[in-house]
């Protein structure tokens, strides 16, 4: 049968045949199909008949639609290729299951194959981890200071059983050894303790230099000697922090075991000090060099002084005798034959006065020679200082108009236990210096614009001592050997004898004091010396014999 329809199912014609069966609308999905230009079939099983439908290009709205009978056994065939398809795809899906157990089931053996071959591998494994790791945690005690751990690998074969029975060996040998390292750090730490305590209870200087010149030692006492820290001299090379000895840390090196010794004079904080330097080098040939010294300054001072007192003393007799009969002589031929000379009496006279004048000075300085030479031991009494400097002073402004004298004293009586004599005539001979630097200086330039003249005495306490400083503005100290000054017949004027400061020095000690030579610091020329006095004697006596203030003095 063959129908054209429109889109509502309309039959527009027909042409069938007699087998044809009765007309029918397709479902609306048909048309959609003939509208996008394909061809709808359905097969009709209960008819067995083929039905299609597709749409009339050249009629706006109008559709063929055919029925056709089927072939016999054709849906027979259908359907049995239906049943085998669906067969097929049973068979399929069980294929797919089965690759999927068997996918499961070899993932399952390889799974077990890799446990055992780990498991197996594992306790291989662990034959060989487990004694290293004993063999570094005993190592890790050792490291930590241990060295008693031990361990024990004879189980695990003949190599790491010998490995382990050297690690024993090793770590008894090394308890050993550490045993035996202590007790001699403990024997050196015990000599070293011993050294320092002795070292620093001794009053001579200790300084170890190294074969490098290199100082690694110095005791307490070298520190204060050499007026240094610490950090000073240790580490330091001892040339350059303390050249005064290099010389004879190289003589020591040089002569072996033969110990060097020499006296020296080292310079420090303006102060020159004589020490007795020893220097020894070390038996081991290696340079090392130990150097000992003591300050011997106030020795050398004591027997420089000893032996001027005993010149002095020689001096004094060997001269005094003639003076006397000489001036005797020249007064006697002045007076007596000065009216009777006639030639040139103007000669004569100069003449005599001249030998009188010049035998004076000879008897003024044997006089000095006398003094210094029996300085008598002081006999202390209670003396106000105040009205010793002000009377002083006063007695040298009236002799030297020129110059300006003035007294600086507390308004509080000071007073101390000395000679008065003694330590009257130190302070004149102090201040006398002092005015006698101020005219040399005045003499230098005369007429010059410079400031006049002045000498100041200051008096003052300071803790347990009384301090009396003289200032000029004279020609001040030399720079170079000052502290010689202090020693008897050295002096830096043409007339002077050198003994006023030496028996200002002799007094002034022989009272438990100090004297020190000082510049000013105000920026003016001038010399500065201060006479430093205990206020209690007995106090003093144990101040001046303490290391310090004798390095001060």
């Amino acid at each position: 049968a063959a129908y054209i329809v429109d889109r509502a199912g309309t039959v527009l014609a027909t042409s069938t045949t007699s087998s044809a069966s009765e007309f029918s609308v397709l479902p609306e999905n048909a048309y959609v199909d003939a509208d996008a230009g394909d061809f709808y079939v359905r097969t009709e099983e209960t008819t067995d008949s083929f039905r299609a439908l597709f749409k009339l290009e050249d009629f706006d709205g109008a559709y063929v639609q055919v029925e056709r009978k089927a072939a016999a056994g054709l849906f027979d065939l259908f359907r049995l290729a239906a049943q085998s398809r669906d067969a097929y795809g049973e068979a399929a899906a069980g294929r797919g299951r089965l690759q999927l157990l068997f996918a499961l089931l070899y993932l399952e053996i390889v799974a077990l194959v890799m446990f055992g071959a780990t498991w197996l591998g594992l306790g291989a494994a662990n034959q060989i981890v487990e004694p290293i790791g004993r063999l570094v945690d005993a190592a890790g005690k050792v490291r930590d200071g241990d060295f008693g751990a031990r361990v024990s690998l004879n189980r695990y074969g003949e190599e790491l059983g010998a490995l382990g029975a050297a690690f024993n060996e090793m770590t008894g040998r090394l308890k050993s050894q550490r045993a035996d390292l202590e007790a001699a750090t403990d024997i050196a730490e015990a000599r070293r303790q011993f050294t320092e305590a002795v070292l620093s209870g001794v009053t001579a200087g200790v300084i170890g230099v190294n074969p490098a010149g290199r100082i690694t030692l110095a005791n307490s006492s070298a520190l204060e000697l050499l007026s240094a820290k610490s950090t000073d001299l240790v580490g330091k090379e001892a040339i350059v922090a303390a050249p005064e000895i290099a010389g004879l840390i190289s003589q020591a090196r040089a002569f072996g075991d033969a110990p060097v010794e020499g006296q020296v004079d080292v310079e420090r904080g303006g102060k020159i000090r004589n020490f007795n330097v020893r220097a020894a080098a070390g038996t081991d040939g290696e340079g090392a060099v130990v150097v000992t010294f003591d300050d011997i300054t106030r020795l050398v001072s004591a027997q420089r002084n000893a032996a001027w007192s005993d010149v002095a003393r020689r001096i004094a007799h060997e001269i005094k005798n003639p003076l006397t009969p000489i001036q005797l002589s020249a007064e006697r031929l002045k007076r007596k034959y000065t009216a009777e000379i006639t030639s040139d009496p103007e000669t004569f006279e100069r003449c005599t006065s001249t030998i009188i004048r010049q035998v004076n000075d000879i008897g003024r300085m044997v006089d000095e020679f006398s003094s210094f030479a029996r300085m008598p031991e002081p006999r202390p009494e209670p003396v106000e200082l105040g009205e010793l400097v002000r009377s002083t002073i006063f007695a040298q402004r009236v002799a030297n108009p020129a110059i300006e004298f003035e007294a600086d004293v507390p308004a509080e009586p000071l007073i101390a236990t000395c000679d008065e004599r003694l330590f009257g005539q130190a302070l004149l001979n102090v201040i006398k210096n002092a005015g006698e630097a101020v005219a040399a200086r005045m003499e230098e330039a005369p007429g010059a614009k410079d400031a006049p003249g002045r000498v100041e005495a200051r008096l003052e306490a300071d803790g347990a001592y009384a301090v009396i400083e003289v200032r000029d503005n004279g020609v001040g100290w030399p720079h170079a050997q000052r502290e010689r000054l202090l020693e008897p017949y050295m002096t830096t004027r043409e007339k002077g004898t050198g003994l006023g400061l030496a028996i200002v020095r002799r007094v002034v000690e022989d009272h438990h004091g100090r004297l020190e030579l000082a510049d000013r610091t105000d920026g003016e020329r001038g010399a500065v010396v201060r006479l430093v006095l205990p206020l209690d004697v007995s106090a003093a006596q144990d101040d001046i014999d303490s290391p310090a203030l004798a390095a001060d003095a």
